[in-house]
């Protein structure tokens, strides 16, 4: 009888050993399974190579730079694989403020634009910051006294392409005995580029009395615009020796309007230009455009470093200058075959 009940003792304790050595495995599966969950969310694709939201608006489609400018940073959000959310501001200040606050709201990672004219972003700005979305500038600035509003502004030094080009001219003409008359097809206005190129082009030319600039107009920085105003010019001036146009549109336009006065663009009329897209670049290589400073559109590949560095945390240059040359005709006619854009 006590062999029974110690025999009945021992099943006891055993059963009750295998009880809790399931309870433990069960327990340890559990225990496992949150580990890898756990696991899996530590160890889960960082910030920086989860799929970045870029938020971009663009100043609209308004030249041939404009629309080199857009496929490059299209085409490069997509080699990074960016989420791109891209908006065409058709060159209205309220469509690019509009298109910043729909960024916003989507809760994008970054926003970058070029702005339309200088002023009347802190608004807007300060909003992005205050929703945690760091902003690049690019192509365009503005002039907002407060810095922290973004991270950093990725773009050509307009100031420069002016005294480049008014520095050609100074040259041209450095020994004129009789003044020289200028008529200037100006950017939109308030917009950056077209106030820093006016500024460095006037800061050069100042210093020689004899070039003289007649008349000033925006032109819009479209073709059909560059025309007409340049028409207006010829009418209301007998004796223009040099255009100067802030952008190559404006000027292509401007040698529409010569052409059909009956004149010889780049030889009754000198034509400065800015930017260089292969429309500019032809019509220098055929000598209807004398020089051209070149402002490089092709802006993706250093706006999408720029991004990744910024949602890396990264410190960032608060200003990316982009590298840029000039071309005469012969110089012209010489880099078109190769040129991209």
């Amino acid at each position: 009888m006590m062999r029974s009940k110690k025999k009945w003792g021992l099943v006891i304790t055993l059963a009750m050993v295998m009880l809790v050595s399931t309870a433990c495995n069960s327990s340890n599966g559990t225990s496992g399974t949150n580990q890898a969950s756990s696991g899996g969310d530590s160890g889960s694709a960082p910030a920086t190579s989860k799929t970045i939201t870029l938020g971009f608006s663009q100043v609209g489609a308004e030249s041939g730079w404009r629309s080199a400018n857009t496929k490059s940073i299209q085409d490069s959000a997509k080699e990074a694989g960016y989420d791109l959310k891209f908006s065409d501001a058709q060159q209205k200040q309220e469509n690019q403020i509009k298109a910043l606050r729909s960024f916003i709201q989507q809760k994008v990672t970054v926003i970058a634009f070029s702005p339309v004219v200088e002023s009347g972003w802190d608004t807007v700005l300060k909003e992005a910051k205050d929703a945690g979305i760091p902003v690049i500038l690019t192509d365009r600035a503005v002039d907002s006294p407060d810095k922290s509003l973004y991270k950093t502004f990725i773009g050509s030094d307009f100031v420069e392409e002016g005294r480049k080009a008014g520095q050609w001219l100074s040259d041209k003409y450095k020994d004129a005995q009789e003044e020289i008359n200028i008529v200037e097809l100006q950017g939109t206005t308030g917009s950056a580029p077209a106030n820093d190129r006016q500024e460095g082009f006037m800061e050069v030319i100042g210093s020689n009395a004899k070039l003289k600039v007649i008349a000033s107009q925006s032109g819009d920085f479209t073709r059909a615009k560059g025309k007409e105003v340049m028409q207006a010019f010829l009418k209301a001036h007998k004796k223009i020796d040099v255009l100067y146009a802030h952008n190559d549109d404006m000027a292509l336009g401007a040698i529409q309007a010569i052409e059909a006065a009956g004149l010889k663009p780049g030889v009754d009329i000198t034509i400065i230009s800015v930017d260089a897209v292969k429309d500019g670049m032809q019509a220098a290589a055929d000598g209807k455009i004398n020089f051209i400073v070149e402002c490089n559109p092709l802006l993706g590949p250093q706006l999408m470093e720029a991004v990744q560095a910024v949602v890396d945390g990264k410190e960032i240059e608060p200003r990316i200058v982009t590298e840029e040359t000039t071309f005469t005709s012969e110089q012209a006619k010489e880099a078109l075959p190769s040129r991209q854009y």
